[in-house]
């Protein structure tokens, strides 16, 4: 279960029994199919990359697809789809939460005599 405040999922290419999901390009398909969903809606020539929302990437040599909460806002059918692909193939979903950049520190000065 996603909770609400989840900024971000990772869908990970593990099954719940520690085995790697195959086919090996299941994170591009998965994507792929995402595409059209994006800030704006489909645009000419928007099957043609990712969606934002909805991005392939490689965690610890794991193959992943970062889900953001912003797709579930804007078509919440197509965040489901991505959800339940994970648990229909027992993939582990792990929650992501943003976390703000720290505020920069001055370094310290040396007090010159």
């Amino acid at each position: 279960m996603v909770s609400p405040s989840a900024k971000e999922v990772f869908i990970q290419g593990i099954t719940q029994d520690g085995r790697t999901f195959r086919p090996s390009d299941w994170a591009e398909r998965l994507a792929g199919v995402m595409c059209s969903f994006r800030p704006g809606g489909p645009q000419p020539g928007s099957h043609l990359n990712y969606s934002p929302w909805c991005v392939p990437t490689v965690i610890n040599g794991i193959k992943c697809v970062v889900v953001n909460s912003e797709l579930r806002n804007a078509e919440p059918m197509a965040w489901d789809f991505c959800l339940n692909f994970a648990k229909d193939n027992g993939l582990q979903v792990a929650e992501a939460c943003l976390v703000p950049d720290a505020a920069p520190v001055a370094a310290p000065t040396a007090d010159k005599k």
